[in-house]
C-alpha cells in the first residue's frame, strides 16, 4: 500500500517521538512492502514564531492532500505567562480538526502487566483494563464562547446537533460489535438539554445494534468507576467537554500518559497524536516516552485495514515493557532513551526472532539484531 502521510511534529517533545513513530512505520513499510511518503508541516508554537499563526495555509495544504496526518504536540510555556493571549499555539490543532472535519477522538486504553506497579491505583483494580473512549469532537461548549465589551462575564454555550450525535454513535457501536459488545453512553441528562438529545439519539441507534448491551451512566457516575472498576468499561462513547476530561482521567489508570494513543476520525482523512502534551522540561533531552506515538502509527495502519501490521507494532510495545526497555516514566533506575526505545522496538519488528535484550549494545547505539 501507498501512503502519504503529513507529518506535524509540533512542540517540545513532539519532533523526538515522532521520530521515532516514523522509524518504526518505516520498519512496517519494509517488513511488509509498502510505501509510505511524508511530508512535514508546522504547527504551534514553532508556526507561530515563523509565521505569526499555529496553524498555517500551507500546512493546511500538506493534510488535505494526505491520506492521514501524524502529530505531535502544541504548547509552550512562554505563552502559558499570558492569559490574556488571544492566539495561543494549541488553537493549531483546534483549528486543524474543525478545518479537516474531525468529528471522532478515539482514545484506547489498555494495561499492562509488568507495569502494574506504575499505576496509583491497586494492581487488582487494573487488571484486565481494556477500553476505549470514543468523544464527539466537532460540537459542544468548546465552540461557543464569548466575552462581554465590559470585561465583568463570559458565556460558553453547549450547542448540539443530531447529525453530530449520530455520527460518532454509530462508529462507537461499530467498534463495540467487534469488542465485547457493551457501549457506555456517558452524559449529565437529569441536568442538560444537550444530554437529554444525546440520550434520546443513542437510545434510538441501540435498537439498530442489537447484540451490543447499552449502559447509561451520568457523567459523575462514570468518573467515579473509572478509579472503582475500570475494567466494566469496553466502550465508552460521550460528548465533547466530558470526553476531554474522563479520558485525561483514564490515563492515570495504565501508569504513565505516555502510553496512550489517539485517533481523529473525519469523513475524509485522520490524525493520529499520543495524548500527552509538549512536556516542555524534557524536549531535547531524548528522555520523553515515545511509546503513545508509536501506539498511535498502529491506529493509523488499522485505519487503512493493515491489521497484522498494527498489531505487530503492538507487540513490540509490549515486548519492549517486559523487557523493561523504557524511559524514565516507566523505568526510574536503569532507563533507556528516547531513540534507544524506538530502535528497540524497529528492530524487533523487522527480526523478532533474533533480536535480543543487550543494554550494553543499545547504550551504545548499536542494533539490538543479533
Amino acid at each position: 500500500m501507498d501512503l502519504k502521510i503529513a507529518l506535524l511534529p509540533g512542540d517540545g517533545v513532539g519532533p523526538e517521538v515522532l521520530q521515532q513513530a516514523t522509524k518504526v512505520l518505516e520498519a512496517i513499510a519494509q517488513k511488509y512492502q509498502h510505501t509510505f511518503s511524508y511530508q512535514k508541516g508546522l504547527i504551534g508554537s514553532v508556526a507561530m514564531d515563523q509565521h505569526g499563526q499555529p496553524l498555517p495555509e500551507e500546512t493546511l495544504r500538506i493534510c488535505a492532500d494526505s491520506d492521514a496526518i501524524l502529530f505531535g504536540a502544541a504548547g509552550d510555556p512562554k505563552y502559558d505567562r499570558d492569559p490574556t493571549a488571544k492566539i495561543r499555539p494549541e488553537q493549531g490543532l483546534l483549528s486543524l480538526r474543525k478545518a479537516m472535519g474531525l468529528f471522532a477522538n478515539i482514545r484506547p486504553l489498555k494495561t499492562y502487566r509488568a507495569l502494574a506497579h506504575t499505576s496509583n491505583l491497586k494492581p487488582a483494580v487494573i487488571e484486565g483494563v481494556d477500553f476505549v473512549i470514543y468523544r464527539e469532537l466537532s460540537g459542544g461548549i468548546y465552540f461557543g464562547g464569548q466575552s462581554a465589551d465590559d470585561g465583568q462575564s463570559a458565556t460558553d454555550t453547549c450547542r448540539y446537533h443530531t447529525k453530530e450525535i449520530n455520527r460518532i454513535t454509530h462508529l462507537a457501536f461499530k467498534a463495540a460489535s467487534t469488542r465485547r459488545k457493551k457501549l457506555t453512553l456517558v452524559d449529565k441528562s437529569n441536568v442538560l438539554e444537550t444530554s437529554r438529545l444525546w440520550r434520546k439519539q443513542v437510545i434510538k441507534i441501540a435498537r439498530k445494534y442489537p447484540d451490543v448491551r447499552l449502559e447509561l451512566l451520568y457523567v459523575d457516575n462514570a468518573a467515579m468507576q473509572l478509579v472503582l472498576a475500570p475494567s466494566q468499561f469496553d466502550v465508552i462513547l460521550t460528548e465533547n467537554m466530558f470526553g476531554d476530561i474522563l479520558s485525561d482521567e483514564a490515563s492515570v489508570i495504565a501508569g504513565s500518559i505516555g502510553l496512550l494513543a489517539s485517533a481523529s476520525i473525519g469523513e475524509h482523512t485522520a490524525l493520529f497524536e499520543p495524548i500527552h502534551g509538549a512536556y516542555p522540561q524534557a524536549a531535547g533531552k531524548n528522555i520523553a516516552n515515545p511509546l503513545a506515538a508509536i501506539l498511535s502509527t498502529a491506529m493509523l495502519l488499522e485505519h487503512f485495514k493493515l491489521y497484522e501490521e498494527a498489531e505487530n507494532i503492538r507487540i513490540a510495545v509490549e515486548k519492549s515493557i517486559d523487557l523493561n526497555i523504557s524511559t524514565p516514566d516507566l523505568n526510574k533506575t536503569n532507563h533507556f532513551s528516547t531513540t534507544n526505545v524506538g530502535s528497540f522496538i524497529r528492530d524487533f519488528i523487522l527480526d523478532e526472532d533474533n533480536t535480543f535484550y543487550n543494554k550494553h549494545n543499545i547504550d551504545l547505539g548499536q542494533s539490538t539484531i543479533i
